[in-house]
């Protein structure tokens, strides 16, 4: 989707721009293309700088309850230092690098329910606007893929998927967020677990996978959660059979006596917020496992996010839109 604005910084008669992503989208650490189309206004203007901007819609819990707001992430410029004359048309081709740690916003090209985007900002003549404001669509990386394809296989189906504001303690975790995919246990262990959910922290050389297991209680006990990190390398995706590895995580992850301290605290790491309200505590120590080709995701994309979801990332950027 592209949106068009004039500069409202330049006022009517000023340049235009907008930015076309790369319809194929992108991958964590992968690269982003595309091009920022100009389009001159009623005089000539100097270009200062274009600059891309990603944004996220990102969930913070405080001591006030939970709430969602935008967080900028990163910033490319990729282009300025000339003059736009008037009615001149400039297109400006670009490749950046994504964070290996953006969140994954479709799996099989069904939408998770999360919301990314690309703003544009033009530098003209000392001003700033953000005159452009696009989706960006994240596919998994292998790796990401084959862990979700092995829990569909394993009989977990999609809840939802959000960003939680916040760091993951005893992680390399370098976003001030990181992603939630929350998913329905399967059948065998539906009677000790409520919910899994996955988080993936990606590095150049592989990635954190971790997992948290909201466990059921029983009728003179309460619930607790269970918590545990996984390492995996790039290089390593043709040599496991990952349902098996995966469903080996799930038992271990179950059948996990309580971690909770006396002061509340799991053993390892910090909690994932910062002050009150901060989510649950870190995951506890990892082992390093190799990893394989699996099937389709059946039983995640089965269950993929609802419509209203869909429409509500359409109202994010249709807001966005109106504002300025």
């Amino acid at each position: 989707m592209v949106f068009k604005r004039l500069l409202g910084s330049m006022g009517i008669g000023g340049p235009s721009v907008d930015t076309v992503l790369d319809p194929a989208g992108a991958v964590p650490g992968g690269s982003l293309t595309g091009e920022v189309r100009l389009t001159g206004g009623r005089a000539a203007f100097d270009i200062e700088h274009i600059t891309l901007e990603l944004v996220a819609r990102v969930e913070a819990e405080t001591g006030h309850g939970e709430h969602e707001g935008t967080v900028a992430f990163e910033r490319f410029t990729v282009g300025g230092g000339f003059r736009l004359d008037e009615g001149e048309k400039r297109t400006v081709p670009f490749a950046v690098d994504l964070p290996w740690e953006t969140p994954v916003t479709e799996l099989h090209g069904r939408p998770l329910g999360i919301v990314l985007g690309v703003r544009t900002e033009l530098g003209v003549a000392g001003a700033k606007d953000k005159g452009d404001l696009d989706a960006l669509t994240v596919r998994p990386l292998p790796v990401q893929e084959a862990v979700l394809e092995a829990l569909g296989q394993l009989g977990f189906a999609f809840r939802s998927a959000d960003l939680e504001y916040g760091h993951i303690g005893g992680t390399g975790q370098e976003l001030p967020f990181h992603q939630e995919i929350e998913l329905a246990p399967a059948a065998r262990y539906a009677d000790r677990v409520n919910e899994i959910e996955v988080t993936f922290l990606a590095n150049p050389a592989g990635m954190d996978v971790i997992l948290e297991a909201d466990r059921r209680g029983g009728p003179f006990t309460g619930g607790h959660d269970a918590l545990a990190r996984h390492t995996v390398r790039h290089d390593q995706l043709a040599h496991t059979d990952w349902n098996a590895e995966v469903d080996a995580w799930i038992r271990a992850l179950a059948e996990a006596h309580a971690t909770r301290t006396a002061h509340g605290h799991a053993p390892y790491g910090d909690e994932h917020g910062h002050g009150p309200g901060g989510h649950r505590s870190g995951p506890g120590a990892g082992t390093a496992i190799a990893a394989g080709a699996a099937g389709l995701a059946v039983g995640v994309v089965g269950g993929m996010v609802a419509a209203e979801a869909v429409d509500e990332i359409g109202d994010f950027f249709e807001g966005d839109e109106d504002e300025s």
